[in-house]
């Protein structure tokens, strides 16, 4: 049986759009003049400091070719840092709320945004299983192989199998493993149907599954979290990175469970582990209302 949505009050800023004002036209066009800066500035910054953090990791990883534990240790070490300044860079004030867990882990989260994985990475370090595309995007996708994301094809379910042996191998090597098991973005209203596939590895294990849940803020005036920050199927991707890299900035929040569960049955851990983020969001909703 499918699962319904689950919706929960997350807040004035998820569940109330802004009036439209009118704008000084020049007021306006000096705000999209001073938007495109950011967004150059912004790109300009990135690409040499992710280019120099990739070779930072590949020569660290040579240098220790012999102690492949220490090797990956170095690696995520540099990604988990990369990825907390780089968000920084494109505007993300990161709130860690709760303790990240410690490594080998598998936790799960809701899927908001291409921001998700930065917050992620920043706050608690390890993999996660990303969709096959990015395996193949430029430095990016090298930069995710280095430190052990596992691409799936989501849409073929023999590949699931392949990938949950790709997780228990991650988990094994002292790593922690990041699921979204929504297997998609959403608009931070409401979480989506939890996919339970890539849970059976915890539940075939007894493994405990630590779980966490982003959410997103703009400040007042810019639009809403759920319009520019959070990405839906619906939006293309290049129109929304620059509107977003255009913003002043946003506030992101990562709270991690207090305990993990464990469950034998994969359904039925599934359904806790949401149970469990869908209560905090609405937590997290209800202080910031």
């Amino acid at each position: 049986m499918q699962q319904a949505f689950t919706h929960y009050d997350v807040g004035d800023n998820y569940t109330r759009r802004r009036s439209p004002t009118m704008q000084n036209p020049r007021r306006s066009a000096a705000a999209r003049l001073l938007g495109g800066l950011r967004v150059a500035g912004r790109f300009a910054g990135a690409a040499p400091f992710t280019l120099g953090c990739y070779l930072v990791i590949v020569g660290g990883r040579l240098a220790l070719s012999g102690r492949p534990r220490r090797a990956d240790a170095w690696g995520h070490r540099v990604a988990s840092w990369w990825a907390r300044r780089l968000g920084r860079l494109f505007g993300m004030r990161a709130e860690v709320v709760g303790t990240p867990p410690p490594s080998p882990f598998l936790l799960v989260a809701n899927h908001l945004s291409y921001m998700d994985v930065l917050l992620l990475l920043g706050a608690a370090g390890g993999s996660f299983v990303a969709k096959r595309e990015i395996a193949s995007w430029p430095v990016i996708g090298h930069l995710c192989r280095l430190i052990g994301v596992v691409f799936i094809d989501r849409e073929a379910r023999r590949d699931v199998r392949r990938a949950a042996d790709q997780m228990t191998a991650g988990l094994a090597a002292g790593r922690g493993v990041f699921v979204f098991p929504e297997g998609t973005t959403g608009d931070g209203t409401a979480l989506l149907p939890f996919r339970s596939s890539l849970l059976e590895v915890a539940a075939a294990g007894a493994l405990p599954v630590h779980w966490a849940t982003l959410r997103y803020t703009t400040a007042e005036g810019l639009p809403d979290a759920s319009e520019v920050v959070c990405w839906t199927g619906g939006a293309e991707l290049k129109p929304h990175v620059l509107r977003l890299f255009s913003l002043p900035g946003f506030r992101a929040r990562v709270a991690f469970g207090a305990e993990p569960l464990a469950d034998d049955d994969r359904k039925r851990l599934t359904a806790r582990l949401r149970e469990a983020m869908a209560a905090d969001l609405a937590a997290a909703g209800r202080e910031t209302a």
